[in-house]
This record gives structure tokens, sequence and C-alpha cells, in this order.
């Protein structure tokens, strides 16, 4: 990803291994992350996201004595099961970062109505918008006549297992079309990779690739008619391209995505799924309604707006 932005990784901690529980991998990234704090010293530790990765080297650096700041706060799906282990880790993050930066007004709302929240919030927009239209200004989108392509990616530990076979089943059938091509870059987490390959490794007219480097999953994702994800991120991608995007999960923390109409929730039943997607298929004016770019985390000023409450909050220490 940094050698994308022309950029260089000064510390790579290597913390991943095969077949990995959560607990290990929150051992491993505290230790690694308190050890780095004591030798650097730094006056704030930036974390995006929600991953496990986050939440346990923002815990590990607020123990060590630094201030942490959080981009992407503020995302609530109100469940806590849904996503798991999402929602806790940005609930846990959001409840001891001093700076926190919220996506959009609703993630603001979020933060206020939480106690337990009780750093400085500024509503910033999301960096992943601003790196994915910087990406595609700079990437070639080539058309892809006589065939509507249709982009997958299924990764979150609650679709694990069953619900990626009901996928499955639903992609076997919108491949069964000969105007479709459906194409999944498989993630690597094995238990996934593992029920993807299973159901749909000998289904004709479904190509399941490697992950892609992040130019061209932008050019596959400008490319799309249309787009089937329990992704987070491409929830926020597909509406700033205006390619319509079917969420393969129950409820979303990404509202606003919602109110835009450029997204909508489908869940994991094959039957909704083959409905859904076929409707956008075959009725131009269903796609073009769901088609139309729009911002609602920002139009890819983030980075800067994050960069002035930095400097301000680090003139008043």
């Amino acid at each position: 990803m940094t050698e994308a932005f022309g950029l260089g990784v000064a510390r790579n901690l290597h913390l991943g291994r095969p077949g990995q529980s959560i607990d290990g991998l929150t051992e491993r990234i505290g230790k690694a992350v308190t050890r780095l704090v004591g030798e650097l010293r730094p006056d704030l530790v930036l974390v995006q996201g929600d991953t496990t990765t986050a939440w346990a080297a923002a815990l590990a650096a607020h123990a060590a004595g630094a201030a942490v700041g959080h981009v992407e706060a503020g995302l609530r799906s109100h469940d806590p099961l849904l996503p798991w282990p999402e929602e806790r880790n940005r609930v846990e993050i959001d409840a001891i970062a001093t700076l926190l930066f919220a996506p959009s007004a609703q993630a603001r709302a979020n933060l206020m109505a939480e106690p337990a929240v009780t750093g400085r919030i500024h509503v910033t927009g999301n960096s992943g918008i601003d790196a994915l239209l910087w990406m595609h200004a700079r990437t070639d989108v080539l058309p892809t006549p006589g065939e509507k392509l249709i982009l997958v990616t299924c990764h979150r530990r609650e679709n694990i297992g069953e619900p990626i076979a009901r996928v499955a089943a639903a992609l076997a059938v919108l491949a069964a079309r000969t105007d479709v091509r459906i194409v999944l870059p498989m993630h690597d987490n094995p238990a996934v990779r593992a029920g993807i390959v299973a159901a749909l490794g000998r289904v004709a007219g479904v190509h399941l690739i490697e992950p892609l480097p992040y130019p061209e999953m932008v050019a596959l994702l400008a490319r799309a008619h249309l787009v089937l994800s329990d992704s987070g991120g491409l929830q926020e991608e597909a509406p700033a391209l205006g390619v319509p995007l079917l969420v393969l999960r129950e409820n979303t923390e990404r509202p606003e995505a919602l109110a835009s109409g450029n997204i909508a929730l489908v869940g994991t039943d094959p039957q909704a799924i083959v409905a859904a997607a076929t409707r956008l298929l075959d009725d131009p004016e269903a796609h073009a309604a769901m088609a139309i770019p729009c911002f609602p985390y920002g139009a890819g000023r983030a980075a800067e707006c994050m960069l002035d409450a930095i400097e301000e909050w680090a003139a008043e220490r």
C-alpha cells in the first residue's frame, strides 16, 4: 500500500502469524508497540479504523503514556456482536483517544452521546476517500464492453462458514448469466479462503484471484457495474465513485452511505442477494439511481483537516 503512494515503511513489526487468534495477535501487538513507544517517545500515536491491530496498538500506546488520535472515530453499529470484534474495538479506542477524527456529523453525534468519550472531536471526513480519489485520478479505467462486471469481497468474521456458503450460492446463480463476469479477490485469511474456494472454485463465470495492489483494486472498482461486499471501506469508496453496492451484512456502522442511496443491505440470504443484484443488472433506471457519485465521508480533504487539528492540539501543549 505505501509503495503505491511513493512512501516507505520506517519500521515493520512483522506481527502476523498463520492461523493466529485474536488473543495471540493482541499480545504480540501490545508488547511490540509498548517497546516502540518507549523507544520513540511520541507525543501522539495515530491509529486508523477498527481492526484488532488498531485496538491493541491504541491500548498499548495509551498505557505507555502517549496520547492517541483515532482516524475514523465514531462509527457505530450499536450491536456489540455485529461486527465482532470491530464494534468493541472502535468503542474502546474512542474512549481513550485524545483526538477523535470523525468522518461524518453522524459519527460525531455517536461520540457526543457516549459519556466515556472525553477527547476532542473533529469532523474531518475519512482519509480513505482522500486516498481513493488521489489514486483514481492517476489510474486508467478501461471499459468492459459487452459484460457487466460484479466485484465481490467477503471476509468479515461473522460471515465465515455458513454465511459464506449462502453468498456463494447466490454468486453461482448470478454467474450463470451470459452478460455477467464476477471477480472475487480472495482474502488472505485461510478460513475465509477455504470456504470460497470450496464453493466457487469450479463455477464458470466466477474468477477467484489473489488480493490486488491498491491501484489495481481502485481500477477494478471503477469498472464495476455492481459491488457485493461485507467490507466497511467499500461502503465509503463505492459511493464516491458512483458504483452501486449491496452489503452482505445485516446491519452497518455506516448509515450515511445507506441514506445516500448508493448502498443497500441484503445480508447473506441467497434469494435476497439474487433478487437485489438482478434488479440492478436488468433495470437501468434502478441502477442509475444508485450510481450517482456522492461523498458522505468527505470529498478528499480529510488529511488536511486532521493535520490542522493536530497542529492546533500540539500548539496548546
